[in-house]
């Protein structure tokens, strides 16, 4: 008997929920189930992060976290709770399975089976963003090593444990040579432990136009927070429909399990919904904890109503459904499937399935780490890079020279291009004038500088090699 926590979420979400829960009770699943209430509710109480911290408690106590949808409050000030949940509790790994089930259910794609494994914690999503001048905002993109190296190797071990040929690598490193290159790098190394496996790197626009077009190619996809976010609603959409994707986020003492989909408050109480999206995720969550013969039974009943042609108002089909049914009735078809198996979808068995045991992340020795340079970013209302030029250089000394100014990113000075249009957000490079190099202090004085001839300076950034290496980009075109 495992103890789990469940959450019926909002909108459609306790409809979905009550039928997941029922098929599950009636297959057979050892749960013990404790409810907490999250989402809609608990935001318009007043607490803007939509759970409570007695919640939060009963989460970490049993570790295992089946939610069903729920609606963040419009307008600003709330927080999503999906983001803060994988972050609070370390769920790095986002797993979602995206099946064709043609030709019960329409698919331009009847032989995709794409697995996509996104990184859950860190890339854009980490959500630091500053507005910096009066046309410029930023936001960070933070990629880290041990968060490549957790979801790259979960990846790998997933696609071992399933039986899985091949593992795709998805980035853009081309443009984003530090960031998504740290990524694209980890791949290949720890590529290099899995000989059994398949693995391949592809940029994400083509690669995004191959997985929409042919995704019969690919099998398992890790990629960024963003890009996995993205691909995975694009792929589960174009195998049949988002109604159907469940997805699980594990982390190494804590896991959560849910649909992909929205609470879709509209279609609430109306006995519409179709539950086989957080029924698969629920899915994921057995085999997660080790009942994966529940699992199996579960899923081989669910792949027999859909041949069927048993369908809720999302499916349904003139051409390849024979009934509509509501949420209830659904859960009535699948559960009197129980013990039965597809005659030609592919029946599972998810035999020996369990929660993926990774080693701990070991920390590599420190590089050699030095200072060749900073970037001031400057708020200036000026056109002409020359005139921004010629005050910068009144700031540098006989230690520190200015050699690049970029405007978002594009190099404007020297030798830019009058057509070159430019913000009021300016990036402007210092060097050591000699071999002697800098130091920090080096970058005091040139700030002080910058404040005694009133330069608005806004953030800076220190330019550093690693192991001789530059750990900053250059200007586009220089």
């Amino acid at each position: 008997m495992t103890k789990i926590t469940v959450a019926k979420g909002d909108g459609i979400g306790p409809e979905i929920m009550d039928a997941t829960l029922r098929i599950l009770q009636a297959a057979g699943a050892q749960l013990e189930i404790e409810e907490i209430e999250v989402g809609e509710k608990v935001y318009l109480s007043g607490n803007t992060s939509g759970i409570s911290k007695e919640s939060w408690d009963i989460i970490r106590k049993n570790k295992v976290f089946l939610k069903a949808p729920i609606t963040t409050p419009q307008g600003g000030g709330y927080k999503s709770l999906n983001v803060t949940t994988r972050k609070f509790l370390g769920l790095y790994s986002n797993v979602r399975p995206c099946m064709s089930y043609a030709p019960f259910i329409k698919s331009k794609h009847p032989q995709m089976d794409v697995v996509i494994i996104r990184e859950n914690e860190e890339d854009l999503y980490a959500g630091i963003e500053h507005q910096q001048t009066d046309e410029v905002v930023q936001c960070l993109k933070l990629i880290s090593r041990p968060g490549c190296e957790k979801i790259i190797r979960y990846a790998f071990e997933y696609a071992r444990q399933y039986g899985r040929r091949k593992v795709t690598c998805f980035t853009k490193d081309n443009i984003m040579k530090q960031t998504d290159g740290l990524f694209h790098q980890v791949f290949d190394e720890i590529a290099k432990e899995y000989p059994d496996i398949e693995n391949e790197h592809w940029i994400i626009d083509i690669g995004a136009a191959k997985l929409a077009d042919t995704p019969e190619v690919f099998d398992v996809i890790v990629t960024l927070n963003l890009y996995g976010d993205v691909l995975s609603d694009v792929a589960a959409q174009i195998a049949g429909s988002v109604g159907l994707a469940g997805s699980s986020n594990i982390g190494p003492e804590c896991s959560m399990f849910e649909a992909i989909h929205g609470s879709a408050p509209r279609r609430a109480g109306q006995n519409m919904a179709n539950p086989s999206g957080l029924l698969q995720g629920a899915l994921l969550m057995l085999n997660h904890i080790g009942q994966s013969d529940v699992a199996s039974s579960v899923q081989n009943a669910w792949l027999k109503t859909i041949e069927d042609g048993i369908h809720t108002y999302d499916i349904y089909n003139e051409v390849t459904s024979r009934e509509k049914v509501g949420t209830r009735e659904f859960a009535d078809a699948v559960i009197a499937n129980l013990g039965k198996l597809p005659q030609h979808l592919k029946a599972v068995n998810f035999e020996g399935s369990k929660k993926l045991e990774l080693p701990a992340y070991v920390r590599k020795a420190p590089a050699k780490k030095e200072l060749v340079g900073v970037d001031l970013f400057v708020h200036w209302n000026g056109q002409h890079a020359a005139e921004l030029a010629a005050k910068l250089q009144q700031i540098q000394s006989d230690k520190v020279m200015l050699t690049m100014i970029t405007n978002r990113g594009i190099k404007v000075w020297p030798d830019g291009f009058p057509e070159t249009f430019c913000t009021d957000h300016w990036r402007c490079r210092f060097k050591p004038s000699d071999e002697k190099g800098m130091d920090a202090k080096d970058i005091v004085s040139l700030l002080s500088a910058a404040l005694a001839t009133h330069i608005d300076v806004v953030k800076t950034e220190n330019l550093f090699l690693f192991n001789g290496k530059p750990g900053f980009s250059l200007g586009q075109g220089q």
